[in-house]
This record gives C-alpha cells, structure tokens and sequence, in this order.
C-alpha cells in the first residue's frame, strides 16, 4: 500500500501539508507531540484535523522537551515575546532545539515500522522565523543519514523526507489551502493557548500576513478584532 507519515502540528502549515498529503497517497497515518509546549491548543487543532481527513491512524507522543531543552515555547521557558520587528533575520527564543530532528527520527521508527515511503513535514524557509531546522539542506542530510541508517535504506528503498511547502511565501500556502478547501478553521497557529489568537507573536503575524497577501479572511478570530 503507498502510504505516507505526516507531521501534523495542528498549524496553517502542516493542515496544507497534510491536504497535499491527502492527494499524493492512499493511506496516511500522523504524528503529534506533546514536546512540553506551554499550550495544548494546537494539539486538539491536530486531532481535529486527523478526524477530518480519516486518516488511518493518529498517534500524540509525549516527549517532554522542556525537561532538557530551553525555549520560550516550553513550558519552563521565559515568556514569548511579542514584538519582534526582524521575522526571519536572526533565530528567535522560540526556537527549541533540535526540535526537527527530533520529531523527524520519531517519524523515521514509525514510517519504517509501517511500511511507508514518504515522511511528510510542512516546513518553510521564505517567510519563517529562521529556525535552522526548516531549510532544504538540513532536510536532505537528514533523508541522506535515513538512507544510511536504516534497514529500509541499506536495502535500497529510501524513505523520502518531503517538504512540499518549503520555498512558498505564506500568502501562496493559504492559496494552496483554499484551493485544497482545507478546514482552516481547524487550524491554531497562535504561540499562546487563549480562546483568541494573540495576534502580535511571530507565528500569528506570519499567518496574517499570509492571508493579507492571498486576499482571504483568516477565519480565526483574533484578540484585536474585538
């Protein structure tokens, strides 16, 4: 059976990811992580959207980075800041640590384990917070040591890494989902867990801009639109 793992965060991202996904395999099967973040928001936006597209199996993983690693995502990190002019030009305090390699090996056991080809992850390099672990090069030495280091590989049957969202701007991903009619309503893309977006940290402002550039109406309400 062609089938495919996808990191689902619960995000604008990996909900248009996961719509790409949906496309491109039979048979998906997804992974969330509860990796210590300071809300569970997200996560029940990725159980929302597992729902909807029926995939055949959903997994949340508990990982408890905060314990070891510093952010200002984790739960024991400092507060998220909220106004950040320089998007993209250096790495922000919300950036956890290997983070991406870390949730690509947990991906990697189970796309083997299951039999699937294809590891799905809805990273972007143009209009990102400059996280390392988000650019093309990071993610072909990953697929290239996955080729070296797994029973699938050295067989000769690579498990690809795909990033299909990786040189959009934001705008053209909100296009992509529309055009994909993914439940963006689904979606949380906000840093803090409150019943509205925040709308001033990073993540929330890339999302906006995104919607302001592909001329929709971001169907998340946020707190300034009170």
């Amino acid at each position: 059976m062609d089938r495919a793992v996808i990191l689902l965060s619960g995000g604008l991202d990996s909900s248009t990811t996961l719509g790409i996904a949906a496309k491109e395999h039979e048979s998906l099967c997804a992974l969330t992580f509860r990796y210590g973040q300071k809300h569970e928001k997200e996560i029940k936006s990725a159980r929302k959207l597992a729902s909807h597209y029926d995939v055949d199996e959903h997994k949340i993983l508990d990982i408890s980075l905060d314990k070891i690693g510093k952010s200002s995502l984790l739960k024991s990190g400092k507060a998220i800041p909220e106004k950040n002019e320089d998007i993209g030009k250096n790495i922000p305090s919300t950036y956890v640590p290997a983070r991406n390699i870390i949730l690509l090996s947990y991906a990697l056991c189970y796309a083997e384990s299951i039999g699937a080809n294809a590891i799905y992850i809805g990273a972007n390099a143009r209009d990102y917070s400059g996280y390392p672990d988000c650019r093309p090069d990071f993610f072909k030495a990953f697929e290239d040591m996955a080729e070296k280091g797994t029973k699938k590989g050295v067989e000769g049957s690579t498990i690809q890494i795909k990033y299909p969202l990786i040189d959009m701007t934001k705008g053209e991903i909100v296009k992509k989902a529309s055009e994909l009619d993914v439940p963006l309503q689904l979606t949380w893309s906000c840093y803090k867990g409150k019943e509205k977006a925040c709308g001033i940290c990073d993540s929330c402002k890339l999302r906006l801009k995104g919607f302001k550039e592909a001329e929709l109406e971001d169907p998340v309400e946020y707190v300034d639109e009170d």
